[in-house]
């Protein structure tokens, strides 16, 4: 079997909703990593074979498969194809590994994995609201409910149940979450997102502009701060300000295999070392990314302290707080410039802007393995080893 190498790997700034990325329609926005990405790494798109965006709520503007809408938009050649996974959370992650089986396989050379999530257009939840609203039924059946009765599938809850089994303290949460704020505050006032980022033109108070920062960032948290914020739920311990925030956002990767390189000319960054999926209790929903861990881990022969970096989505402060805990990582490795409660959740994208931080982070450093893995609607998780080059 062939090897799956990274060769460029590019990410728009995070917008906050209704924020600075919020007047680019989705489709445009994912035109625009796809551009930025053949620009970066000199690819002809005629050369590209398969084109995967990871996307969640695939309804209005996001719908009608909009990784070939974005393909288009971009430009491209008419005979690039395209198509949109909905793996919930690690859509996009799940897009990188698609890409990687393609070309591992020999069925592709070349193939671009991206995500894009515009969340000020739709709303999380958005496609099942607006099926429901248009008489079409919702995404839990009868049988479903006769396995799971009385149970509501909520990712909100789940993160809850988390906090409640590992016994973590509003506290604890507190401070993950204002770890993450003063981590991306320093990463970017240090400029260490600037080679990942390529700044998007925006308008600003009637001014042409361009977006080169995450926009969700808080320079001035506090733990004082944290504490003022309310809890989610009434006997809860989660807060808006340890729950990742709702964004908008695009990423790409591009991945090929050795007569990709060929073709491209190309000189690989990373190798993508090894995958693995996890599916566990749906209602908790939020723990896969522990036997992920341990899977993809197993598959290596290697141990987590072999690992020089981990970027475990920060959908909420419980989920990497069990994740450390279960897998005795170094907390240290952990996220090092921030997650999502700082830099935002912009649902289809973060997968590849996760594997986008992770591999400039890893050059930066000089270290070798790069571990991914993230929280998934549904009790799933993947994950994403890979090797700096």
């Amino acid at each position: 079997m062939g090897e799956a190498y990274i060769v460029g790997a590019v990410r728009t700034p995070s917008g906050r909703k209704k924020g600075q990325l919020s007047g680019w329609h989705p489709i445009d926005l994912g035109a625009f990593v796809l551009d930025a990405l053949v620009t970066r790494t000199g690819t002809d798109p005629d050369l590209v074979e398969d084109v995967v965006f990871g996307c969640i709520d695939q309804v209005g503007a996001q719908s009608a498969n909009i990784a070939r809408n974005a393909v288009l938009a971009a430009g491209w050649p008419e005979t690039v194809p395209a198509t949109t996974v909905d793996r919930q959370c690690g859509s996009s992650q799940q897009a990188i590994h698609f890409a990687a089986q393609a070309v591992m396989s020999g069925v592709h050379d070349v193939v671009v994995a991206a995500g894009v999530e515009s969340m000020s257009t739709v709303p999380l939840g958005g496609n099942a609201v607006a099926g429901h609203k248009a008489g079409f039924g919702v995404p839990y059946s009868p049988r479903m409910k006769e396995r799971y009765p009385g149970v509501r599938f909520d990712q909100f809850q789940g993160a809850e149940m988390i906090a409640s089994k590992w016994g973590f303290t509003r506290e604890t949460l507190d401070a993950f979450g204002l770890a993450s704020h003063e981590k991306a505050a320093a990463a970017t006032e240090a400029g260490l997102f600037e080679d990942e980022i390529e700044p998007v033109p925006i308008e600003l108070d009637g001014e042409s502009i361009l977006a080169t920062r995450d926009e969700g960032i808080r320079y001035d948290a506090s733990l004082e701060a944290m504490a003022q914020l309310p809890a989610l739920s009434d006997t809860g311990v989660l807060t808006a300000g340890t729950s990742s925030q709702i964004a908008d956002g695009a990423a790409a990767v591009l991945v090929c295999n050795e007569v990709g390189l060929e073709r491209l000319g190309a000189t690989p960054r990373a190798r993508i070392h090894a995958m693995a999926l996890a599916a566990t209790d749906p209602v908790i929903m939020l723990t896969a990314p522990i036997p992920a861990t341990a899977r993809v881990l197993e598959r290596t022969n290697l141990t987590i302290d072999d690992v020089d970096l981990f970027e475990v989505n920060e959908a909420f402060a419980s989920v990497p707080l069990a994740w450390l805990n279960d897998t005795h990582a170094d907390p240290g490795k952990l996220n090092v410039n921030g997650g999502a409660i700082a830099l935002g959740h912009a649902l289809g994208c973060t997968g590849v802007r996760l594997m986008t931080t992770l591999l400039h982070e890893l050059e930066r450093r000089g270290g070798r393995w790069g571990l991914e893995t993230m929280c998934e609607g549904g009790g799933l998780a993947n994950a994403t080893l890979i090797e700096r080059l």
